[in-house]
């Protein structure tokens, strides 16, 4: 196992956060289960929690796919654009209040970094950096994403 030493020299197991569904979980958009393998494989050996900051905001499962509309993850932040699902239903406010929940994970644990989904509207940093990415970007937070 891998081990992170402390402010206080105590010794700590690694902690991330991880998208619950880079490891399996059914909490896409869509319902399916696919967990990464490459995530799987970065993660052997540490301790992890799954979070989903979709369902976290209170968006159920399986939902319809929405989008970040007007700019990317920090003009959501700033109040320059939404987060739409794909039938014009605006879910910013869900996307908001689940990165928010994340980042108050991150604040009440000792974690070393998060990982995240590619392509998600809350935790892609590409092709745009989503919601709860630019939160914790924000907040220099290291996220990586698979």
């Amino acid at each position: 196992m891998k081990i992170l030493q402390g402010l206080d020299n105590s010794l700590q197991p690694l902690l991330y956060l991880v998208s619950a569904c880079l490891v399996g979980l059914k909490t896409r958009y869509d319902g399916a289960a696919r967990a990464s393998e490459p995530c799987l494989l970065r993660l052997a050996g540490v301790q992890w929690i799954p979070v989903c900051p979709e369902q976290l905001g209170g968006l159920s499962t399986p939902r319809l796919a929405a989008d970040l509309v007007g700019g990317d993850g920090f003009a959501v932040l700033g109040g320059r654009a939404k987060v739409l699902r794909r039938d014009g239903v605006d879910v910013t406010e869900q996307f908001l209040l689940g990165a928010y929940q994340v980042l108050a994970i991150v604040e009440a644990q000792p974690v070393a970094g998060v990982i995240l989904k590619s392509g998600s509207p809350s935790c892609g940093l590409s092709p745009l950096i989503g919601v709860t990415a630019a939160l914790l970007s924000n907040r220099g937070i290291t996220v990586e994403e698979i």
